[in-house]
């Protein structure tokens, strides 16, 4: 017998300050399917650097739910949300291709964290496979590492996904 792969329709709804994880869990209990898409940060807290997940998407999170099945009216029920984003009444809907190249995105962000005095090395740009040592983090995903060129430590800033840990 043929499987059969259900289509999923998705829709964007708004989320209550600081409820995210709770409208996450509600809708998942209630059988929808959700995507709520997180990047890794960095931000500087005194005199360290933290780097935390954060929403893309800050207040709003993507539900999907098997296609033809009309339960839209249900979401804005759930605790946590704030209402479906709707035009004219109708739930906005999202391509699926959209959240199929989000989801790669957000998998491609798997950056490995580093800390000042780590070895790595380059992947990327003009000094690529170089090994240099972490001396510093700024909050815009660059860091700043030392190369030892010709002799000298030469400090170079660099995105943090062009780097890999030795």
């Amino acid at each position: 017998m043929p499987q059969t792969t259900l289509r999923t329709d998705w829709a964007l709804a708004q989320i209550k300050p600081n409820a995210d994880r709770l409208a996450e869990r509600n809708l998942l209990r209630q059988g929808f399917r959700v995507f709520l898409p997180r990047l890794a940060s960095t931000r500087r807290s005194g005199a360290r650097f933290v780097t935390a997940s954060r929403p893309v998407f800050p207040g709003y999170v993507f539900v999907g739910q098997q296609a033809g099945a009309a339960r839209w009216q249900a979401v804005n029920a759930t605790q946590g949300i704030t209402r479906l984003v709707s035009f004219g009444g109708t739930p906005a809907r999202v391509p699926g291709a959209l959240i199929a190249a989000l989801r790669e995105r957000v998998a491609q962000d798997t950056v490995p964290p580093v800390a000042p005095g780590d070895k790595v090395r380059l992947t990327a740009g003009a000094f690529a496979d170089f090994v240099a040592t972490v001396e510093t983090l700024s909050p815009e995903r660059r860091v700043w590492v030392l190369l030892d060129l010709l002799g000298g430590a030469t400090r170079v800033a660099v995105d943090a996904g062009d780097l890999r840990l030795i």
